[in-house]
Formats: structure tokens, sequence, C-alpha cells
């Protein structure tokens, strides 16, 4: 017996080819649909009375083994990608955005007078939080929770994290420019700002530490020169 060989048509997708008129009239309104349709809505657009959900089942079917199936989502039919190859439709793509004057000026709050809290940050920006300011710099793991307020309600701190001081290429917060180098650079109005009170939180901390190092190294320095002279004497 010979075998007769059947040329396939290479065609991108091999739509069912025994379907009736309203049965493509069905695959076609799907196929169409800017989304899902359930039973009722296929049916006021056909051309005549029939089985929809009958009709759904054999086309469902039809496609179980095609890159494009019909599937059934909380009585609502629509044509999705197979799963086995949703991989293959996925396209990622960075997306560079520059931060909203919203966001720098939070960060910028954060920075010099942390732990701070949402209150504290609105109070001196002088104008409420815009929506995700603060998620954003979260989101960038640029700023994160550091405990809680001791104050009714224990209202949440915020600072800043090691991933801020890597992307800025700082060693600590106190490599961080000061109120006067800020003012001298012409990059904020200095003249109405209390220096003591700039940076009151972690900033702040650090740069009274640094003092407190410069005055255990004076005080070493001045015992070891007078432990000299007596030995001289």
């Amino acid at each position: 017996m010979i075998k007769k060989k059947i040329k396939k048509k290479n065609n991108i997708i091999n739509f069912p080819n025994n379907l009736s008129s309203v049965e493509k009239e069905i695959e076609a309104i799907i196929f169409a649909a800017g989304e899902p349709l359930d039973i009722e809505t296929i049916k006021n657009k056909i051309s005549k009375k029939i089985d929809v959900e009958k009709v759904l089942i054999k086309l469902q079917s039809e496609y179980s083994n095609r890159g494009i199936n019909l599937v059934c989502i909380s009585k609502k039919w629509s044509f999705r990608t197979s799963p086995h190859l949703s991989k293959l439709m996925v396209q990622e793509k960075t997306v560079e955005k520059k931060l909203s004057k919203a966001a720098i000026e939070t960060l910028a709050i954060i920075v010099y007078h942390q732990p701070v809290t949402r209150a504290e940050i609105e109070e001196i920006r002088g104008v409420a939080f815009g929506t995700n300011t603060i998620e954003i710099l979260m989101e960038l793991n640029w700023v994160k929770p550091g405990g809680r307020k001791d104050l009714p309600g224990k209202p949440i701190q915020y600072i800043t994290t090691d991933d801020f001081l890597s992307h800025f290429n700082l060693q600590r917060l106190s490599d961080l420019p000061t109120v006067d180098e800020l003012g001298a650079a012409g990059l904020i109005d200095n003249t109405n700002i209390d220096s003591a009170i700039f940076g009151t939180g972690k900033f702040y901390r650090e740069k009274q530490d640094d003092k407190k190092e410069d005055i255990y190294s004076n005080i070493d320095e001045m015992l070891t020169s007078t432990l000299s002279d007596e030995d001289e004497k």
C-alpha cells in the first residue's frame, strides 16, 4: 500500500477548519474582543441561536494543543498564549526614571535628619507627602524603617541604608557636605539655617563622635608631652 504524503502549509497558526459558520463567528468574536467575554455577551453578537457553551467547549478542545488556548476564567472566555510558551512573550526592558522633586527633597531630609518620621519630613518640607514618595526610596533600597519614635502612636522612623552610601560613593554619612559647604556652593541659602540643629539625627551624632575623638586625641598628645618633660627634669 502506497502512503500518500500530505503537504502541510507553513502557516503561523493552523486554525480549526471543521467549524460551522456560527462557530467561526464565536471564534472571531472572542479573538477580536479586548477583554474576556461571558456567554450572554457572545449570544447577543452571533447571527443564530445556538448552544454557545457547547461551541465554546468544542473550541477549547480544538485549541488545547496549540500555541493559543481558549480559556475560561470566572465564567468569561478569552484566547491566551499557551502556558508552555508564555516565557517567549516576556520582554524585559530597563527603564530609567528620574526621581521626582518631592522624592529628592524627602531623601535629603532623611539623609540629614535621620532618624525621622513622616510627620517630621512633612513639617520640614512644609507640604504633605505625595503618593508613594517614600515607598519609591524604599524600593531603591536607599531608605528603610529605623525603629519607632517614643511618641503616642509610635510612628516609624526612617534612615538611610548601606546601599545609599554605596550608590553615592560615601564611606559614611559624615562624608556628606556640611551646611556651610552647601551654602558656599550655592546649593542652599544658609543665612536662615541654624547649623547647630542642621542634621539632628545619625548624621549629627557622627559629627559629634568625630569631635569626641579629636578631644581624646588632643588629651593623649598633651599627656605624652607632659610625661616627656618630667623625664627630662
